[in-house]
């Protein structure tokens, strides 16, 4: 059974940094690609950054620069490091499974705010 733990949100003023981390377990990590994701309240959820299984990299043009994504195949756990954040990064963060209409996790929260 797929099944992903997501944690490391929390509330951080802007500019500051987070790393969230998502261990995945069901599967063979290694031979798949994964995404970070996030929905803001009212709104859609969106892609953020994904992660292939060769570690190429892509990313939403709202956080180039500032939000890398990464993985570590050992651990079976997929990061996503945010720097220079802002009020408008402010979500519930998720990861899963790129292509794949896997359960969501729980997800964590991010608060950027003063």
């Amino acid at each position: 059974q797929v099944q992903v733990v997501e944690s490391g949100g929390g509330l951080v003023q802007p500019g500051g940094s987070l790393r969230l981390s998502c261990a995945a377990s069901g599967f063979t990590f290694r031979r798949y690609a994964m995404s970070w994701y996030r929905q803001a309240p009212g709104e859609a959820r969106e892609l953020v950054a994904g992660i292939a299984s060769g570690a190429g990299t892509n990313y939403a043009d709202s956080v180039k620069g500032r939000f890398t994504i990464s993985r570590d195949n050992a651990r079976n756990t997929v990061y996503l490091q945010m720097n220079s954040l802002k009020p408008e990064d402010t979500a519930m963060y998720y990861c899963r499974r790129t292509y794949y209409r896997d359960s969501w996790g729980q997800g964590t929260q991010v608060t950027v705010s003063s």
